[in-house]
């Protein structure tokens, strides 16, 4: 079996798990149990359950955001990211009460930030705006965004993706593109 085929198996047998018990009651031992391997093979993957939860992580947000990383397709990844998190309910919600929340907010936050920051520096070509000024609006933005998310995971994800990607898209029609000009602007300004 390939590096990447085990541990997409550890990862499948650590969410079918999650469906039976909490994620503090899961033990490696459980894990490689359910994949007829050696704890050593787990550990040759994962120092962890922590690292494989932020392995899992990682690849769902991955393949959620790859193709919509543009000012054009951001809706899409946020909604690719709210599907994701719905589909994999079980697993999310047992992150969200078992794992320390800075950990699930930096991941959170490292994604979000990622997509706001490249779509910002999508919009900015071309413009005098500062590498800093649109950390700092990717910074701004990532804050609300994140927040929308804990909000209705811990809301038990009652309103629908789309509801909520449509209600955002509404409030945040034309917002990059006129932060941007006000921070070109102000560039030019403090010269």
């Amino acid at each position: 079996m390939s590096k990447a085929t085990t541990k997409i198996a550890i990862a499948c047998a650590f969410k079918e798990l999650l469906l039976e018990k909490s994620l503090n009651k899961i033990t490696i031992s459980d894990i490689a149990e359910k994949c007829d391997m050696n704890r050593q093979t787990f550990y040759y993957h994962f120092h962890d359950i922590l690292e494989l939860t932020e392995w899992i992580c990682e690849r769902d947000a991955e393949r959620a955001l790859k193709q919509n990383k543009t000012y054009d397709t951001w809706q899409d990844g946020f909604l690719a990211i709210f599907n994701m998190i719905k589909r994999d309910k079980a697993f999310i919600v047992n992150i969200y009460h078992n794992v320390p929340k800075d950990y699930l907010y930096r991941y959170l936050y490292r994604v979000t930030y990622q997509l706001l920051y490249d779509v910002l520096d999508e919009q900015a070509e071309g413009r005098n705006v500062k590498t800093e000024d649109k950390e700092f609006l990717a910074n701004f933005y990532k804050y609300g965004f994140v927040g929308l998310v804990l909000e209705w995971i811990d809301g038990g994800m009652k309103e629908e993706p789309n509801q909520i990607i449509e209600r955002l898209n509404s409030l945040m029609h034309g917002s990059f593109v006129h932060a941007l000009n006000n921070a070109e602007s102000n560039s030019k300004i403090v010269h």
